[in-house]
């Protein structure tokens, strides 16, 4: 696979990044939504972030997703990626300022789930979580995920919250 699938759902397309992304990511690391996400406050840092998530598809068979509307408004990313701090492959998302509250997010996570599930025939994933990020503990449990205490943390902060095909159907 060289690039991301191109995945849509009733009200998204997920689809592959392109160079234009990375100046809305910018934009999204330098407000406060963005503690609860790695990424880096220098802009190279998080060139390499970036980067890391969309060049890995070729590499890995994953990485990083835009979510975009139907009518074409770039309103965040969702991920399957497993960097090398981290212990497991992980499922992880983002949306950008204004676009919360409207079922985005649970419905780009939904999408790659079942990529990953249904298509790819993973047996789990896990979503690191920062313990003070209430909104993605919410959708991860949403999502039917539960918090596995067992599991391996790169960051003394997170929790971990495991995702499986049999909760997720």
């Amino acid at each position: 696979m060289t690039e991301a699938p191109i995945i849509l759902t009733e009200r998204l397309r997920l689809r592959p990044h392109k160079i234009s992304d990375f100046d809305t990511f910018w934009t999204f690391y330098q407000t406060d939504r963005a503690t609860y996400v790695d990424g880096g406050h220098k802009k190279s840092h998080l060139w390499y972030s970036f980067v890391s998530e969309t060049g890995s598809w070729p590499l890995t068979g994953w990485g990083g997703w835009a979510i975009d509307t139907k009518d074409g408004r770039f309103v965040g990313q969702v991920s399957i990626m497993q960097p090398p701090h981290f212990a497991e492959l992980e499922i992880g998302w983002i949306l950008f300022d204004g676009f919360e509250g409207q079922g985005i997010a649970y419905e780009a996570a939904s999408a790659a789930l079942d990529y990953a599930f249904a298509q790819r025939g993973l047996s789990t994933l896990v979503s690191y979580i920062d313990a003070e990020n209430a909104r993605s503990i919410a959708l991860a449990k949403r999502l039917g995920a539960t918090q596995d205490p067992e599991a391996h943390r790169h960051d003394d902060r997170d929790v971990v919250y495991r995702h499986s095909p049999e909760a997720w159907t």
